[in-house]
């Protein structure tokens, strides 16, 4: 697959052309992709006040309590979004629900244990461990090709 991108300071917005000889699956997966982008912003609470959290930052999304917690490198925030509303904002390739109850960062986990019979312990950069539950096993093995 080829990319161009022209710039063109005259253009009042963001324009996108595909050219190809035949449509294919490849080609119904990006456009797909292409319409659905929504800006993942996400707005987090910290002693009453609100902040617009660095998903590049978050370590991974909990519920606990009837609440939805958010922990970062800057702390421990408050997230006013259900977890299934959170998965639809958050790339996909970056975050991966692990259980009912949490969602973690991908590029924040420094290793899976797969010697636990029928889970998988999870190991995260700020040194807290998680456990993939036995319903997403299964999903985590197919993100992670094995």
């Amino acid at each position: 697959m080829l990319i161009e991108v022209k710039i063109d300071p005259g253009c009042p917005g963001t324009k996108v052309v595909i050219v190809t000889g035949e449509m294919t699956e490849e080609i119904n997966q990006l456009i797909k992709r292409i319409s659905d982008h929504k800006p993942s912003v996400i707005a987090g609470f910290l002693n009453d006040e609100a902040a617009i959290l660095d998903l590049g930052k978050v370590v991974r999304f909990y519920s606990s309590s009837q609440k939805v917690l958010a922990v970062s490198e800057d702390g421990e925030y408050t997230v006013r979004l259900r977890l299934y509303e959170l998965e639809q904002r958050i790339s996909p390739s970056e975050f991966v629900r692990i259980s009912n109850s949490e969602i973690i960062n991908l590029k924040k986990v420094e290793g899976f244990d797969l010697s636990f019979s029928g889970t998988i312990c999870v190991k995260l950069k700020d040194g807290s461990v998680s456990y993939v539950s036995r319903r997403y096993v299964t999903k985590i093995k197919q993100v992670l090709g094995i």
